[in-house]
């Protein structure tokens, strides 16, 4: 299969990852379909879709008139083979449950047409865990996004050892002209490379707030207003040079023998999970978001800024203002 040849993408799971991911592809000319377990599901997530759409027209990143023909791309099912029956390239972005992703993988291998390719999301497992069983190994691939996923350029993509050259070669293609900058990870790990470095900090992060160091409020700060600000000028190993290696290896090999190297997650936040406290979603986290507007412009704040910060960059990820054809 050739780039060119990608015509109807589909989505499993049209969550916080699979709306965005859907919306990135609409944006990008092709045809959409979000497929999920729930009607009420999918029609949230047209909701967020358009909620999206209209954040791109306030920020300037499309005209008003993309909105309609946007939306005109996207199909919504809860019908999972009638979805994929005539899918060029299919993305699982579930839950992180293997079970879930093994019995997805196995109907997508039965149902999908033999040319159509594979991937997941997943950043903590590996594709062996829930593949195993798939005739087409050649067609698999790791795909994983960063939330917000229309707005993040970087996607992560990994090859398992059975996938083909030319099917990672495919996808890297497809998400260019998408708007966005695949990353080749060279070995397929838990975590990839990104969540692997974001949880070396957050174990370090909830540790300290678990000891009482500082409060969320105030580390949160430390980082925003800190190292937070400078990676996104910088990345970490640029920075290291420009502070000096000499500088940074003394450094850390003192702080080396200090930080947090515990196996499992805070006991603390452990029991915030068990009582219920999830964060945005159930209303109460590190912090309080029981004014369901807290939450909405928190995401709105985000969102606007980091769009601010790629168009400032001149990053990639935001070129939609031009009508792709993909015939």
């Amino acid at each position: 299969m050739k780039v060119t040849d990608i015509k109807n993408i589909v989505i499993i799971g049209a969550g916080t990852m699979g709306h965005g991911i859907g919306l990135t592809f609409a944006l990008g000319g092709y045809q959409v379909t979000l497929q999920d377990r729930g009607d009420e599901i999918l029609e949230r997530a047209l909701t967020r879709v358009k909620s999206d759409l209209e954040a791109f027209v306030e920020c300037g990143v499309i005209s008003p008139d993309m909105i309609p023909t946007t939306l005109g791309r996207m199909a919504i099912t809860t019908d999972l083979p009638k979805a994929v029956r005539d899918a060029d390239f299919v993305t699982e972005a579930v839950t992180e449950n293997v079970e879930i992703k093994k019995a997805i993988f196995t109907d997508l291998d039965k149902h999908c047409p033999e040319r159509t390719i594979l991937a997941s999301n997943t950043s903590s497992l590996t594709l062996g865990d829930f593949t195993a069983q798939c005739a087409r190994r050649d067609k698999i691939l790791i795909t994983h996004w960063i939330n917000p996923p229309h707005i993040v350029p970087v996607v992560e993509v990994v090859r398992c050892p059975e996938t083909s050259a030319a099917t990672m070669e495919v996808i890297c293609a497809l998400l260019e002209r998408a708007g966005k900058t695949p990353v080749k990870i060279m070995k397929e790990i838990p975590g990839l490379v990104h969540n692997r470095i974001q949880s070396g900090m957050i174990r370090e992060v909830w540790a300290l707030w678990e000891q009482g160091i500082a409060s969320a409020h105030d580390i949160d700060l430390v980082v925003q207003g800190g190292f937070g600000l400078r990676l996104a000028v910088n990345g970490p190993l640029e920075t290291c040079d420009l502070g000096g290696l000499d500088v940074w290896y003394a450094t850390q090999k003192q702080l080396f023998k200090e930080i947090n190297d515990d196996k499992e997650p805070s006991a603390r936040l452990a029991d915030m999970v068990n009582d219920g406290e999830l964060g945005l979603k159930s209303g109460r986290g590190f912090f309080d978001y029981q004014d369901s507007n807290v939450g909405k412009e928190l995401v709105r704040k985000r969102d606007r800024l980091l769009i601010s910060i790629l168009k400032e960059r001149g990053e990639k990820g935001l070129e939609y203002g031009k009508e792709a054809s993909h015939d």
